[in-house]
Parts: C-alpha cells; structure tokens; sequence
C-alpha cells in the first residue's frame, strides 16, 4: 500500500508514474499527508511550516551511485506546528510508513512568522484604542483608520518580553489615497502585537514626536509617471527568440544543459536548493558540489536609537525566501523561452497551497566567451557564450531580492542577487538631524544606514567528498629591490594557507590581497599544474558585520562576524542562524558560533566539509534610491582551478573563426549577424578561411 501511496503521489508531481526523486520537494497530497498523519495523534495544532526532510547524506550518496540496486530513500516530512500559548513542536513524518519517527515540545523558542501571521496584524492595528489614539496625537483622525497601514516583522529580540510568547513589531505607515506610496507617510510609533492572543499588548512611543508628513506623494506606478509628464518614447523592445528551441532538457527536476546537471529543489526557507551538482568532462561525469543554497541573511539597521536596534531582519530565517517567493510572469520577471517550477507549502490550517512559476529557468547570451585576434593578419576566432539561470524572486515586506544561479560553459558557477523594492522609512521633523544614521531622501522621510548580509551553504564535491579548503592571497615575494631573489622587485604569488580546524578557518575578506579561497581535492592532482584539482571562490562583495562585538545583531547573527566559516559536514546543520530565529537572544550565539565552538579543533583537513560565506553591500541611502530603488546586484563566482586540463569550452562552436593558413575548421554555415560585421570577404582578403556558426 505505501508503494501505491507512492506511485500515485509521484504522479502528480512529475506527471510521470515513477516516484519523485528523493530531493524533490514535497507536493500538494504529500503535505497534506503529513497532516492527516500528525491529526491522528495531536490535535488543535496550526501549521507553520511542512517541508522536506532530505535524506541522510551518505544514503543519497550510495542511491545515487547505485539507484538499480539501492533502497531509495523514503520520502519524510518535516513539521513545525503551533500550539496554544505559543508552544512550538518539532516533527518528523514518514510518509511511506504513515508515522511520526519524531515529535518534541521544543522549549524558549519561536517559529518563523509566515505571510498569514503577517496579515492579520493590520487589521488588528486599525481597530486597537491604543493605536488610535496614538495616530490622532499625530494628525490622523480616527475616521482615517482604514487609511493606516503596518509592515509587522518579528521583534527581533527585546529583554522586557523574551521569547515565550510569539511577538510581533508593527512598523506604521498611512496612505492619503489608497494607490500612494506609504513609505512616504511613515509613523512615529511601533506597536507590539501577540500573535497568540491578537492583541496589541505595548506601543514603544519615541521621546520626540514627529507629525504625519505633509509633503506631496512620491509614488512609481503608471498613473503617477503619467501625470509627471510620461514616459519615455525613445525606447525600442527588445526581443528575445528561440526558434529552435531552448538548449536545456529537464528530467523531473534535474537539469542537464551544456555538461552540467543538477537537481533544482525548493523549501518554504532556503528557497532554491541545488544538489548533486556534476560536469561531463568528455564523458567522465565528475561531482563538483553536492548542495549549494543561500542559506541565511541579516539586514542590520544603524540607528542606534530605541527602538530601532531591533530592526535586523533575517529574511530567511525569521520570514522564509521560499515563503515570500513571488508568482513570476513572462516578459516582466523572466524574458525568453522560459520552463517555470511551482512550489507547494502548508498554511496555517494544514491545507496545502502552491505558488504558480516559483522558480524560472532560462537561457541568455552572455558575450563574449573568448576571442582572439592575431595582429599579423587579422585572422580571428570569437565564440559566444551563453548561460543557464535558475531564480527566484522573494518580497520581503519592503524589500525585492532577486536570486539568480548562474551557470557558464566554462564550468563556472555564479551567484549574483538584485536588491530592489522600496526603503525602510522612518518620519522626521522639517530640519531635524539624522546624525549620520539615515538620510532624507524625500521632505520628511528619513531612510536610516542598513547592510544586507547574505550566508552562502557550499557543500563541495570536487571529485569527491574529501575536500580541503585554502586561504589564497597575493603575496609580495621576498627580497628588497637589488637582492639576488629579486633584484627588480618585480615577485609576488600565490600564498596559500591550508585550513585544518573550524576554528582556524574563521577568517575575512582582504582587499589588499585579493583574497580567495580554494574548495580542493587534495587526493587529485592536475598533471600539468602539479596543484589540487578545486574550486575557488571569488567574491568582492564582502563587507563587514558594522554593529560592534556582543551587540544583539553580533550575538544573533554569528555567521556575519567573518566572511568565511569551514565546519565538518553534518546532516543537522543546514540553518547557520540556527532552526528557530524569531526572539532569540543570541545568548549562547546559535547556530555557526555554537557548532564550532562544541569541537573548535575537529579536524576540516580531506574530510567532508561545509564552507559558509557572508557577502553582501552596506547601503547608505540616497534620494536615487527613492521612492523605488534601481536594481542593485552583487555577486559570488565558482571558478574551476586545476579542475581541467584545458579550456573546457574550446568545443563551443565559434561565432567566427578565420585562420591564416586558409585550412578549412569545420562545416558550419555563416549567421546573418556575423556576416553583417566581418563581411564574406574577411576571410578571403587575409587568405583564410571563414566559419561561422549562429
């Protein structure tokens, strides 16, 4: 019966009469199985959260070595549920088996706050008393209410509550028209909400008061640009076509394109998950990583002023990226021949919802992949390179991210983020000083300083799980100017530094050196180099955590104090701000601080290991910024060191190749637009040959 349960559930995942992959996401039939599972034992529960439990790493990696001959892992749930008085209990659900293998009360800590806790708060704001009056000492009458509205976030952590009971802060806006930007109209006033009782239980109230704002809307939809004069006229589109087809081919959730595959998951979390990540080198398919998610993210405020201290969202953890995922939309998110993935959830009755195009995958032109021109007589060959992208798109609250893996033909992987959406905003009185915490970026609006720290989780596979991890810097050789080892002064290289104990491999970024780091296989060794097949991380973006050691941000967000964390693999530690975010004190530091801190001299040398990396941008506000901000990207490479013995790309075909010798190089017909720039008698002018291929 469990097979069949199976069979049937698998269906209507891939539309195929096969089970789903074991990292495939939970669908719509298996959460509420799990459900259906759980109410048989617990009863008065609420969902908050029912996603997969991935199986255990050495078993994936024996099934997927052998899956003929290997039992394929059982497809189990895990379960976070709410009980009366904030209880919180901790799950796991065999769905095969149709039992609970685990479930625990889990004391002195709070869940993430979902889109439907967020919710329910605005309405309880407009009717409370407090909050009314509250609004009239600032100018809104109470026949306005319906005009007021809130962005509630988790607490953060305050001492006066702690974290029994389930809280949130609501960040107070009012809309003089329903279509106007509120982020033009903050509030002076952070109410605070029990989300088990649905009640406002205290209003933190700031020592000066600030007035509603009286400036003139600034708002960015359609009707307002209209008004203002329009938009512009000069612009022509743009279109992307693929007559022939997209390049990729999916398999369920596995994705091979140009010698890569990997499988694409998702959780209510993490978002986009990727695993068993491999590259066929001219047919030897080699692991290069076995999981790659962002995994966490902190977004520190600088006012220092209470109750602003409490803003620093950990968007992940405290919210869920997949969660907040958006429904994506042809021509507006994504452009191209387009193949979307949904993603099911649970809400909080235990009925299962699905987000429609969570995740858009697509290919692009990506310039140029390499050229070269030989000045004696001009004959040359440039090829064009294209990518793969994966993404998702999360709102948080205010915010836009935009997540994008990226993936070259060159065997580089790339990360890059957009940040996009609209300020945190706080009131402020005509002439008032910001004291360098914020900026105004409009009449009234003070957007204070803020950082976006984002935890990257790389389980590395190169050639292998036993895997190394090298600081690289760039180094001065030794020697004054005029000494025999380096008479001219000319020397520098590549120092590395070997990683042995977690607690060595905490370290920062150095702009000075030009820091990397290396993912290596030490058991492989290139035969040309003589070095450690690896992979190497290159990442500029990397600013410092800026609130001071032991401030709350510093006890909550360990995993931001350094750019670079290197632990022994576990299957537990996945969240490195640790499974439960909302309300914790940081005392002791969850999560990265506490794993490493239990064993800080086991060994991280040729074993299986976790390399997690804080990246991100400290983002001082400014009216360009405002009342919409231009997309601002950042990003992470993966780039083959060592791992091949030449350029793995030579085979991609080349937009233009001449040769001086006139010898033929292949039989690809010429494309229109390469024609339009050489012309056909490039070739025939230098005595070459000429192949172009589209």
């Amino acid at each position: 019966m469990a097979l069949d349960r199976l069979k049937q559930m698998a269906s209507q995942v891939t539309g195929q009469a096969k089970p789903p992959h074991p990292f495939d996401p939970l669908s719509e039939s298996e959460i509420e199985r799990a459900v259906a599972i759980i109410r048989k034992e617990h009863d008065g529960l609420f969902f908050n959260a029912i996603t997969l439990w991935e199986p255990r790493k050495a078993d994936m990696m024996k099934w997927v070595a052998d899956p003929d001959h290997t039992q394929r892992p059982h497809r189990i749930a895990d379960v976070v549920a709410i009980g009366r008085g904030s209880k919180v209990y901790d799950g796991i659900v065999d769905l095969e088996e149709g039992k609970i293998l685990n479930w625990e009360l889990t004391e002195g800590v709070q869940p993430l706050i979902t889109m439907e806790d967020l919710q329910i708060v605005e309405t309880v704001v407009r009717k409370d008393p407090k909050v009314i009056e509250q609004c009239g000492l600032i100018g809104i009458p109470p026949e306005d209410m319906h005009k007021v509205y809130c962005d509630p976030w988790t607490i953060g952590y305050d001492e006066r509550f702690g974290s029994s009971v389930r809280l949130q802060q609501a960040l107070m806006y009012y809309r003089p028209h329903a279509d106007d930007n509120q982020y033009t109209y903050p509030l002076d006033f952070c109410p605070i909400y029990n989300s088990d009782t649905q009640e406002i239980i205290h209003i933190d109230v700031p020592a000066v008061r600030r007035p509603l704002n009286q400036a003139p809307p600034n708002n960015y939809h359609a009707a307002a640009i209209e008004a203002e004069g329009g938009y512009r006229t000069d612009l022509k589109p743009i279109n992307i076509t693929q007559p022939e087809g997209v390049s990729f081919t999916m398999d369920g959730r596995i994705i091979s394109w140009q010698n890569w595959k990997v499988h694409v998951g998702f959780n209510y979390r993490e978002g986009i998950v990727l695993s068993n990540i491999t590259f066929n080198d001219k047919g030897n398919e080699r692991p290069v990583f076995w999981r790659m998610s962002l995994a966490e993210m902190v977004v520190p405020y600088g006012n220092p002023e209470h109750p602003h201290h409490r803003k620093h969202a950990f968007d992940l953890g405290e919210y869920g990226g997949g969660y907040m995922t958006n429904s994506l939309s042809l021509g507006c998110d994504c452009k191209g021949a387009i193949h979307y993935l949904d993603a099911a959830f649970v809400n909080r009755a235990g009925n299962a919802t699905t987000i429609k195009n969570a995740i858009c995958i697509h290919e692009e032109d990506s310039g140029i992949l390499f050229k070269h021109t030989d000045f004696r007589d001009d004959s040359v060959t440039v090829t064009r390179a294209q990518k793969l992208i994966i993404s998702h798109v999360f709102t948080a609250a205010n915010y836009e991210y935009c997540v994008y893996w990226i993936f070259h033909q060159d065997g580089t992987i790339q990360l890059e983020i957009k940040l996009t959406g609209i300020l945190n905003t706080y009131p402020m009185n005509p002439g008032e000083d910001t004291k360098g915490w914020g900026t105004q970026v409009y009449p009234g609006v003070n957007a204070h300083n803020h950082q976006h720290l984002f935890c990257l989780r790389l389980d590395p596979n190169i050639d292998g799980p036993n895997n190394t991890v090298f600081q690289v810097d760039a180094v001065r050789g030794a020697g004054e100017v005029g000494s025999a080892e380096n008479k001219y002064g000319n020397a520098f290289y590549a120092q590395k530094t070997k990683f042995e104990t977690a607690q060595e491999a905490m370290s920062d970024y150095d702009g000075n050196t030009s820091r990397t780091w290396d993912m290596a296989n030490t058991n492989k060794i290139n035969p040309y180099s003589h070095k450690p097949v690896s992979y190497k991380l290159v990442s500029r973006d990397v600013p410092t955590l800026l609130p001071k050691e032991n401030s709350l941000v510093w006890k909550r967000a360990g995993f931001a104090r350094h750019a670079v964390h290197v632990t022994k693999y576990d299957d537990a530690q996945i969240h490195p701000a640790g499974r439960h975010v909302p309300q914790t004190s940081g005392e002791p530091s969850p999560g990265l601080p506490s794993w490493i801190a239990a064993n800080p001299t086991a060994s991280i040398e040729n074993t299986d290991i976790v390399l997690w990396h804080t990246f991100g941008l400290t983002h001082f506000p400014a009216p360009e910024d405002f009342p919409i901000m231009p997309a601002e990207p950042m990003t992470v490479l993966l780039r083959p060191r060592n791992f091949f013995t030449r350029n793995p790309c030579l085979d991609v075909p080349p937009s233009y190749c001449s040769v001086p010798s006139g010898i033929r190089q292949g039989n690809s017909l010429v494309d229109k637009v390469s024609r339009l720039a050489f012309g056909q008698s490039k070739g025939q002018e230098t005595g070459g040959s000429v192949v172009e291929s589209s």
